[in-house]
């Protein structure tokens, strides 16, 4: 089987990259060899997996800290957890890593180095199993080999009966399955799977009014590499940022544990001419000379269709005219809206023929004489 590239080579990037340029890497990369842009293509359907799998690490801190610490051998071992560069040393030290998940499915990670192996395993799995190292109760008495199982059984007792098998632990208490190193055995711990990320952009119209989207994407704990497409519906009123959770979609669990959640991160388009803050929209409507000096009518553009609005006489740039009811609608209460707030800006004729100049200037005149102050 071929090495596996270097995931920052996959993505074109460098090891310093922050998490921005990681993104932008992997959004232009995935959309070049995507299935659906590519025709069936399996160059360019490997290529896809190749990119996603890299994202999938270097765009999550922990996994991202294990890679740039252990390379590949970081995950060799599952999704699950495992220990890394385990070793002696002299005078019966010992040193590694274990990272993974514990049975609550928080993530946790041990670095250890010189010391006794059962204080060692002692302190990792007296704390994964009942929330405490060398205090804990029970017997620690071993008359045998020093690498018993060191899982707590019923009793409470240090079981040393079977030993280290094959790649992880195995023993009557269950914990870590000896060919993956993920939890498991028939009375192990039943593990919830990891949540997945993902992103998707909706319209800003999309994002008001609800809508729904098909998004394909490939589970890094599907074996196949197979990508899997969904329809999800985006809730009226959404705005950039927010999350969609979709339940049971992410990294499949360990034993009889149920699957993690896809998380779906929200990015909302711009429209021309429109501006969202919270639930209130702001546009700007353009008023003739005219109709600000004498008063009258408007059209103004909503997001619901046009509207007619009155303009009072003397209306100056900037007021603001509010259209209640016509903003966006809450996610929390469908019943509640926000409002639209139209600026006026006046419009100031252009192209003047010699007998309009020849009245503004009579009225400009007439307006110095009245004793006011003429608005330049």
């Amino acid at each position: 089987m071929a090495a596996k590239r270097d995931y920052y080579e996959v993505l074109g990037v460098s090891r310093n990259a922050d998490e921005g340029a990681i993104k932008k890497a992997y959004r232009k990369l995935a959309k070049k060899y995507h299935p659906d842009s590519n025709g069936g293509n399996p160059q360019a359907e490997q290529k896809f997996k190749e990119v996603s799998e890299a994202y999938s690490v270097l765009s999550d801190p922990e996994k991202k800290k294990l890679y740039d610490q252990f390379g590949h051998a970081a995950f060799e071992e599952g999704p699950g957890g495992g220990f890394s560069g385990f070793g002696r040393g002299a005078g019966n030290g010992a040193h590694g890593t274990w990272s993974g998940y514990g049975p609550d499915g928080s993530y946790q990670e041990f670095h250890f180095q010189g010391g006794d192996m059962d204080d060692i395993f002692g302190d990792l799995f007296g704390h994964m199993f009942h929330g405490s190292g060398k205090g804990s109760s029970g017997s620690r008495s071993n008359s045998g080999s020093r690498f018993g199982n060191g899982f707590w059984d019923s009793g409470g007792a240090w079981d040393h009966s079977d030993g280290f098998t094959g790649g992880g632990f195995s023993g009557r208490s269950g914990g870590f399955n000896g060919q993956s190193g993920n939890y498991g055995g028939a009375s192990g711990f039943d593990v919830r799977g990891g949540n997945l990320t993902a992103e998707v952009s909706v319209t800003f119209d999309e994002a008001v009014f609800g809508c729904e989207k098909t998004i394909t994407y490939t589970n890094p704990g599907d074996s196949s590499g197979k990508t899997s497409s969904l329809r999800v519906r985006i809730p009226a009123g959404i705005e950039t940022g927010k999350t969609i959770r979709l339940a049971g979609k992410g990294m499949p669990g360990t034993g009889k544990g149920p699957a993690g959640d896809l998380l779906l991160k929200v990015t909302v388009g711009e429209k021309p001419g429109y501006e969202r803050k919270g639930l209130d929209i702001y546009t700007t409507v353009d008023v003739p000379f005219t109709t600000a000096v004498f008063g009258g009518e408007v059209l103004v553009h909503t997001l619901y269709g046009d509207v007619m609005c009155r303009i009072r006489e003397g209306t100056q740039s900037g007021t603001k005219i509010r259209l209640k009811g016509k903003g966006v609608v809450s996610m929390a209460n469908p019943s509640v809206y926000g409002d639209q707030y139209a600026s006026v800006r006046i419009e100031v004729p252009r192209d003047l023929s010699p007998e309009v100049k020849q009245k503004l200037k009579e009225y400009e005149a007439a307006y110095k004489r009245s004793g006011k102050r003429h608005a330049a």
